[in-house]
């Protein structure tokens, strides 16, 4: 089919996959999912080599440094978050294992150091040749917190303030070898040459980082920077650093606007707003028919309790008590906290525009979080999903499988060839480098 979709600005699409890898919060429980996620590598070779088939951009590896609830583990027993790969280590390994697709993952700035993360990430990008992301997150879970000598977390626009600082230091030191720095040259003696070598010498208000980087510049010039959020602190960072922007966004309105925000915070900057990619999460459950869609819905949605998923939406928010409000009763006017500034709101708007109350809202968060779900066939699916493309909401997805493998597999074998069909996909990929394969120019 002809296509007035150019091949640089076709969809971009990502799998967002966390721990065992289902990411509705009971999708273990299925009869067909996988359960061993957490620690068989063997899983994560099966999803690579799935979303690789698929044509997929990038597998993105989400993370949490912590066992969230963990204060109660009697309460969180039907979580599978508590058993996940440190994702670095997970990605290096996998590389070995695909060829093309991207290879990101979550680091939370406020408890690593800038130079251990540019030195993973040029590393994972030289090892993958050229296809690392790192997502620059500031950490979102009181636990994180206490498991780094600490409380609480700090303020969100304290953290956000060391997140800005964090990342200038990364790419800083990222850029610490020019592409010709290193000589190897054997009959001189000379292995580097020390005029392409630059010391970074940052002295800010969070970080004293020296340099430079003990690892040479990457296939990528460097690696993709990836922001997630929603809030104004994102799109302000993301707009100045990011190439990729991953968000949670509910509905058309709701995205259309932040996709206009991230463009016009780019193009403010000098940059070209095609160089930012904004790619919202999508819950989805897709079968050959509508009821078959909504079958594979209803079989996780029947197994959620909901004075369960209620308390697990205060956990998500951050940690707030939701325990004086009627589950029956109307969502309530959540305002952001320390840890959430953008999360309560998106919520309470979900809650409003469907007429449902707190524990309806708790228990599709239970599927979807706050992001975008869709159940449906595999023409409703491509017909959202490039609705929300061609009118200004989206320039990709960051999907959301709900049961692992079968959702992936699904969307792979099912959704992808009518997208590939529309010319709103690539049918083979464009490079060996993730900058390549999102349409984003190499850095120099």
């Amino acid at each position: 089919m002809c296509s007035d979709v150019s091949p640089a600005k076709r969809m971009n699409l990502a799998v967002f996959l966390t721990a065992d890898g289902n990411y509705h919060h009971l999708g273990w429980r299925h009869p067909d999912a996988v359960v061993d996620g957490g620690s068989n590598f063997q899983r994560w070779i099966e999803f690579a080599a799935m979303a690789e088939a698929g044509k997929l951009d990038m597998l993105f590896v989400a993370d949490q440094i912590a066992i969230v609830g963990g204060d109660e583990l009697e309460a969180i027993t039907n979580s599978s978050k508590v058993n996940r790969l440190e994702p670095v280590t997970l990605l290096s390994a996998l590389a070995s294992h695909t060829r093309n697709i991207g290879l990101a993952a979550t680091c939370a700035t406020s408890y690593w150091e800038p130079y251990n993360i540019a030195r993973m990430f040029a590393s994972l990008d030289h090892i993958s040749g050229g296809r690392a992301g790192w997502n620059c997150v500031t950490g979102g879970q009181l636990e994180e917190a206490q498991n780094f000598s600490r409380e609480r977390h700090e303020p969100h626009e304290v953290r956000y303030e060391r997140a800005n600082e964090f990342a200038d230091v990364v790419m800083g030191l990222w850029n610490s070898f020019e592409p010709d720095a290193l000589l190897y040259n054997k009959a001189t003696g000379q292995f580097f040459d020390p005029a392409k070598i630059h010391t970074l010498n940052h002295r800010g208000k969070h970080f004293q980082v020296k340099g430079p980087l003990n690892v040479s510049r990457s296939p990528q010039g460097r690696p993709i920077v990836i922001q997630a959020g929603g809030s104004d602190a994102t799109v302000a960072m993301g707009s100045r650093i990011a190439d990729v922007i991953f968000t949670a966004q509910a509905d058309l309105a709701a995205a259309q606007e932040f996709y206009g925000r991230v463009k016009d915070a780019a193009r403010r900057r000098g940059r070209d707003p095609d160089s930012v990619k904004v790619m919202p999460g999508l819950s989805l459950f897709v079968g050959r028919t509508r009821d078959e869609a909504r079958a594979k819905f209803d079989a996780l949605h029947h197994m959620v309790d909901v004075r369960d998923a209620v308390e697990g939406l205060g956990r998500l928010l951050g940690g707030v008590d939701l325990s004086g409000y009627d589950p029956d009763g109307p969502m309530p006017a959540l305002e952001g906290n320390d840890l959430r500034m953008s999360g309560p709101g998106t919520f309470v708007r979900i809650g409003r525009e469907n007429n449902y109350t707190l524990g309806q809202v708790a228990v599709q968060a239970k599927a979807a979080r706050n992001h975008c779900m869709v159940i449906g066939d595999v023409m409703d699916v491509a017909n959202h999903m490039e609705h929300w493309f061609r009118n200004g909401a989206a320039d990709g997805f960051n999907l959301l499988p709900a049961i692992m493998p079968n959702t992936l597999r699904d969307f792979c074998t099912m959704v992808v060839p009518e997208l590939q069909a529309r010319g709103l996909f690539r049918t083979e990929y464009e490079g060996t480098t993730l900058r390549q394969v999102l349409g984003l120019p190499q850095m120099v």
